[in-house]
């Protein structure tokens, strides 16, 4: 029952909320992308900020036969104080979001395989790869 109180406690002083679903193509980029943003504390004490995965149904635990790596979805909740500490907040952690992404894009551990925004063509020790 005390966890109840708490949840209600956390909504009464921080009155403003947003969802945020954020779908990965596997679950290891998901789970690559929660470690990677969740290192970041929030500046203002006025916000708070949790982290979850979740699969394409938005249940956050883990459907039974579905196991782990069905949780392709980082779930990420906001709540603040203010509508402009949420605006800001989240302003801030979509930059960082989209950085993640990019160096998801460009530096996955399969990205020598597909094709690329930028050719490798004269780099030194390069070779190139017939596929």
């Amino acid at each position: 029952m005390a966890a109840v109180d708490d949840l209600d406690d956390l909504d009464e002083r921080f009155p403003c909320k947003l969802v945020l679903t954020i779908p990965f193509p596997t679950h290891r980029l998901a789970n690559a992308a929660l470690r990677s943003l969740a290192v970041d504390e929030e500046l203002s004490q006025l916000v708070k900020r949790d982290f979850a995965l979740t699969n394409n149904d938005g249940d956050t635990s883990t459907s039974e036969g579905k196991g782990v790596e069905a949780d392709t979805v980082l779930l990420v909740t906001y709540r603040a104080t203010t509508h402009r500490m949420l605006r800001v907040a989240v302003n801030g952690f979509l930059e960082s979001v989209r950085l993640v992404v990019q160096v998801m894009e460009e530096a996955d551990e399969d990205v020598v395989l597909r094709p690329s925004r930028e050719t490798l063509v004269g780099a030194q020790g390069v070779e190139s790869v017939e596929v």
